[in-house]
């Protein structure tokens, strides 16, 4: 992680389960962080803010709402070009444990809600459509009394979320450092051998011969199953690892660009451009700029 990335100490203890933190303020200071604990943050009133989250740098809309259920996953919202001086925020911070067979979130009634936990870890952007569906909810968790209902609340909210799905997903997985997961073996085993395999050249046919099919059926599957040709997925993971290293390295953007797997340093500047908004040195220094040392 790089060293001016704040690590968070949340305020929940061992006993606590969920805290809330509804607030109206007129800009956004918090710099760039992370925390142990899992987060759904809705921010209204608030277009022309910049939202990072791992390597997605994007300009909100009048409404935002991102769970982020990694604790290595950096993220934060800017004040960038926001003009509003009443800004709304909600924050949910709450704990939720997803690698125990036993938990209760692993069970049958809970499988949608667990599946888009495990999505999550890339950060989740919700659609408009998703978060008027739960802005009730949000507008009233925060003064519920009593601990059960909020909770309760929480997975009400957490459950309607998790009937859409057309929630994005924000960071790449080489630059969350997150297992990519898939439901096919053989897509599976394709992505596991390009994390491993990313810096070099990586051909249709023999992928294909990998996972034992035809090289035309094979690049028609492998879009059906990821929605990417597999030369848009590889530039997209080299893409991710090279975001990591800007962050995490002092390593110059020459020195990136060919480690990642890229020939030349006109065509890494391009393609990250045209993936993540700005250039190579831009998204370094957006993530300095805001940097705390702890």
């Amino acid at each position: 992680m790089y060293p001016g990335i704040l690590h968070e100490i949340t305020p929940l203890n061992e006993h606590d389960f969920m805290y809330v933190a509804d607030r109206h303020k007129e800009e956004f200071t918090y710099p760039i962080h992370c925390h142990e604990i899992m987060e759904l943050n809705f921010v209204e009133n608030a277009a022309g803010c910049r939202r990072i989250v791992g390597d997605s740098i994007e300009v909100i809309g009048d409404y935002d709402l991102v769970l982020i259920t990694s604790s290595d996953l950096e993220h934060v919202w800017e004040q960038h070009e926001c003009k509003s001086r009443d800004i709304h925020e909600v924050t949910i911070q709450f704990r939720l444990n997803l690698e125990e067979n036993n938990s209760p979130i692993r069970t049958n009634p809970f499988r949608s809600v667990y599946e888009m936990m495990m999505r999550a870890r890339y950060g989740l952007s919700f659609s408009r459509q998703a978060i008027m569906k739960v802005y009730p909810r949000l507008m009233a968790i925060s003064s519920q009394q009593e601990g059960f209902y909020a909770v309760q609340e929480l997975f009400s909210i957490l459950y309607e979320l998790s009937k859409f799905d057309d929630a994005c997903q924000l960071s790449s997985s080489s630059f969350a450092k997150v297992n990519v997961e898939s439901e096919s073996r053989r897509v599976q085993k394709v992505k596991s051998y390009i994390a491993a395999h990313y810096v070099e050249e990586l051909r249709v046919p023999q992928l294909a011969d990998m996972v034992g099919m035809a090289p035309t059926a094979f690049s028609r599957f492998f879009r059906q199953r990821t929605g990417k040709s597999l030369t848009e997925y590889v530039i997209d993971i080299r893409l991710g690892f090279a975001a990591r290293r800007l962050v995490d390295t002092t390593e110059s953007v020459a020195e990136i660009c060919y480690a990642c797997g890229f020939n030349t340093i006109s065509n890494f500047n391009r393609l990250f451009r045209k993936r993540k908004g700005c250039s190579p040195m831009e998204f370094r220094q957006r993530y300095c700029k805001t940097k705390v040392i702890v």
